[in-house]
């Protein structure tokens, strides 16, 4: 069943949970209109197995469904894929998030926009545009996104974004193969003058952890990189905003993941699979709900994907006793079933861990080694 619903009626359906679990309303829905992208980054975050664009959501099936994120409390949607851009309603879903009242983002590569197309977009409401770069040099940028010329189309667009008077962030994912030019990504998004990057580095899984011998840095690369933003953020303050993904192999204590587990976002995958993180269909048992289904209200408060692992209670030791449990909600779920083989397991990110060692092992020994090919991201094609 599809259609608006209300927090509070679906608040009345739901069991009673312990106070610091109950949901709030989410912050953000993260939209992935379409799994088809013209690039094929190796770290990319769609799953292995992507679906077809037969089964997409129509432009009317997110338009329902934005206008009962609305009414859930969401404040943000980013449309998102592969590449929206493709989407060639991607006029339609736009304005039916604005008409929403919904702040809206554009997560494009550009490499498929025009400046007629972004206009358009502009005039329709769009409020920020997040741009995505592999590398400033043109033969790396080729190399890590499968698809040649895609530099120059990137500055057309951040020069269109800016000239059609939209902010703009630059997001660039950093790995072994552009962190030592971490100083030219910083200087290129001040050059096009974006007011904002974030700088993600690689997170494992999906598509990066197929790849994670070929895209890992070594340890003094990172800390070399900290050093690098530290430097830029004072340099550059009132200039340019940093967002820092930092790097969980070499870390000591785990992010939280999306915020924590049902906490702040909510994904939705290109055929309405609505999820609290995109990895989480890795993890056995787990049932995913679908908006054609189920409304978002009742998939948000009741359903299995978001209360698995939302609040404390099914914490094992460490994690059930660690005063930052409220903090970092135990970490990654994916990343521990991964690596331990048990996803109520601490993440392995964290020194308490018992699989810590072994987690930071496997980044010393295969980010010392040759990298491997890429193993591109391709729809259809066997991730082996």
């Amino acid at each position: 069943m599809t259609g608006t619903a209300h927090i509070e009626d679906a608040a009345e359906m739901s069991e009673p949970v312990e106070a610091c679990a109950r949901p709030r309303a989410p912050l953000g829905l993260l939209a992935e209109l379409t799994y088809r992208c013209p690039l094929q980054c190796p770290y990319c975050s769609n799953p292995l197995a992507m679906e077809k664009g037969a089964k997409e959501l129509s432009a009317a099936e997110w338009g329902d469904l934005f206008r009962q994120a609305a009414s859930l409390g969401v404040l943000q949607v980013h449309l998102s894929g592969g590449e929206p851009c493709l989407r060639p309603d991607l006029e339609d879903i736009l304005k039916s998030a604005v008409d929403a009242g919904l702040y809206t983002n554009l997560i494009t590569s550009g490499v498929t926009l025009t400046r007629e197309r972004l206009e358009n977009l502009a005039k329709l409401g769009l409020d920020h545009v997040q741009l995505s770069i592999q590398h400033t040099d043109v033969g790396k940028a080729d190399l890590i996104s499968g698809y040649p010329g895609g530099v120059a189309k990137k500055r057309d667009v951040a020069r269109w974004t800016i000239e059609l008077g939209l902010p703009l962030t630059i997001n660039a994912v950093v790995h072994r193969h552009n962190i030592e030019d971490l100083p030219a990504l910083i200087d290129y998004a001040v050059e096009v003058g974006a007011g904002r990057i974030e700088i993600a580095n690689t997170q494992y899984y999906a598509w990066a952890l197929k790849n994670r011998a070929a895209l890992i840095p070594t340890r003094e690369q990172f800390y070399k990189s900290l050093e690098i933003v530290n430097e830029a953020k004072e340099r550059l303050k009132g200039i340019l905003v940093f967002d820092v993904v930092s790097h969980d192999h070499y870390a000591v204590r785990p992010k939280p993941c999306m915020g924590g587990w049902g906490r702040n976002l909510i994904d939705v995958s290109p055929t309405g699979k609505v999820m609290p993180c995109h990895a989480c269909e890795t993890i056995p048992g787990i049932t995913v709900e679908t908006i054609r289904d189920k409304t978002l209200a009742d998939i948000w408060i009741k359903g299995d994907a978001f209360n698995k692992y939302r609040g404390t209670k099914w914490m094992k030791e460490p994690c059930r006793s660690c005063d930052r449990r409220e903090i970092d909600w135990g970490g990654c779920r994916c990343q521990a079933l991964a690596v331990t083989g048990d996803p109520c397991n601490a993440d392995p990110a964290c020194a308490l861990s018992d699989w810590h060692k072994e987690f930071a092992g496997i980044a010393e020994t295969e980010s010392s080694a040759p990298p491997p090919p890429f193993i591109y991201r391709r729809i259809g094609v066997p991730a082996e």
